[in-house]
């Protein structure tokens, strides 16, 4: 039996492992951390177990809800709908109606029109390829007109992408607005979103039994520091030791990939490494009460230090957390921003600083928990005309190592349902590549 060993344990990796699994291959995953689930990994938040950082399910998450529906989950699926509030010129408004868009103070009729219509245009676009050829801020500048380009997209883009919101493409823009567009869209008009009771935490720790009843291994605490194409097979060594695999599929970021693999080509380091990467440090707070009750609010103001407020409980029950609110502050970061070095003593001073200005009845008084999670490549920035010039190629120069990773993601956003649905397109892929498949069993008979 064909064995195939998967760097990276998170979402990524472990539905790649399942489907490989499934087809007769021999799978081990080999993840640095003490357990799976990678960016939808757990984190312990007071006395309450919930995610890491912020996850939602769309109805439209198709690859996604199969997964629940094939872990036994689906019945602990719950759907909500929600409101979306916006930060603007130092106040806080509804944004989650059609009427309250019109009434929207920020833009004139005219400038509502071209946005919406923007929205619309957007939904509907199939071959979001062109987009790459474009810059974000030309295409909504151009179709969205320049009032609501300076008032509302820019200072989006730059809280979503700092000094890289200059660089991004329309394909970016274009695949956020489709996704959130389907929100509404399957939702009657109405965002509606949706949890799993218990959090992420209730999806891996069934999903770990789901590949061990498939018979895939996977070994923690088993960083990989080096893998290379020796005689026929690929040496992974990790602190422990070595382990060596007919094939090895890398699922981790770019950079570490060139780090990993010695044995590549200089140009194929040099293009790994030139993929512009995103960061988040996100604070996890628990409150004695509410903020606002909207799901979640964009933030369209410099002043304030964090990208958006995400109210969790205004989606999840708050007698899951005795009756507090989970919130999340995230802020996305470049790989170059000072930010980086602050620490989590000074980001919780600027942060309720900063929530104190924004609602009038909260006081720091009403933290129960707060803890910083810091992650420095999260998201591949799709850059003018990336999937010709940047995206990794699933076959590498190093003999029977591959590339499945989130990078590859060029006409969507990172959420759990594209990762899933990059998983099952790189199984299939790999079907064809790896030893022992039908498509390479028959190259060789025909060679022989």
């Amino acid at each position: 039996m064909t064995s195939v060993g998967i760097v990276g344990g998170g979402l990524l990796g472990m539905a790649l492992a399942a489907d490989l699994a499934r087809e007769g291959y021999r799978v081990t995953i080999l993840e640095a951390a003490p357990r799976s689930g990678g960016l939808a990994a757990p984190a312990q938040i007071g006395e309450y177990t919930w995610d890491r950082f912020y996850h939602v399910v769309l109805l439209s998450d198709d690859y996604l809800r199969a997964l629940l529906d094939e872990l036994g989950l689906t019945d602990r699926l719950h759907w909500r709908p929600t409101r979306t509030g916006f930060y603007i010129d130092g106040r806080l408004r509804s944004l989650s109606s059609s009427l309250e868009f019109l009434t929207f103070p920020a833009l004139g009729l005219l400038d509502k029109a071209r946005l919406g219509a923007n929205i619309i245009y957007a939904s509907r676009i199939r071959a979001w390829r062109r987009l790459e050829s474009v810059l974000a801020s030309d295409w909504l500048k151009r179709w969205s007109g320049p009032r609501a380009w300076e008032r509302l997209w820019l200072p989006l883009l730059r809280a979503k992408l700092g000094n890289n919101a200059e660089a991004a493409s329309a394909a970016f823009i274009w695949a956020i607005i489709a996704r959130m567009y389907g929100a509404r869209r399957t939702g009657m008009k109405r965002e509606t979103f949706g949890y799993v009771d218990g959090g992420y935490a209730a999806v891996l720790q069934r999903f770990d039994e789901h590949l061990d009843e498939l018979g895939v291994e996977t070994v923690f605490g088993a960083r990989a520091t080096q893998v290379e194409s020796v005689a026929g097979t690929v040496r992974v060594s990790t602190p422990a030791g070595e382990r060596e695999f007919d094939d090895v599929v890398l699922t981790v970021p770019c950079a570490r990939i060139a780090e990993l693999c010695p044995q590549l080509t200089d140009a194929e380091r040099g293009r790994l490494r030139a993929v512009r990467y995103q960061g988040i440090v996100c604070a996890t707070v628990l409150l004695e009460q509410p903020l606002a009750n909207y799901y979640i609010t964009n933030i369209a103001d410099a002043r304030i230090p964090f990208t958006a407020v995400i109210e969790m409980t205004a989606l999840v029950d708050p007698s899951r957390f005795g009756g507090q609110a989970l919130v999340y502050l995230p802020k996305y970061l470049t790989q170059q921003d000072a930010f980086w070095q602050k620490t989590d003593a000074e980001i919780e001073t600027e942060f309720l600083d900063a929530l104190e200005e924004m609602y009038p009845r909260f006081g720091r008084n009403q933290v129960k928990a707060f803890q910083v999670s810091r992650v420095r490549e999260m998201l591949a920035v799709t850059t003018l005309d990336y999937s010709a010039t940047l995206l990794p190629a699933s076959v590498t120069t190093v003999d029977r190592v591959f590339i499945a990773n989130s990078a590859q993601i060029a006409n969507g956003t990172l959420n759990v349902n594209e990762t899933l649905a990059l998983a099952h397109r790189k199984a299939r892929e790999l079907g064809s590549l790896l030893h022992g498949s039908r498509a390479a069993s028959r190259a060789q008979a025909g060679a022989a």
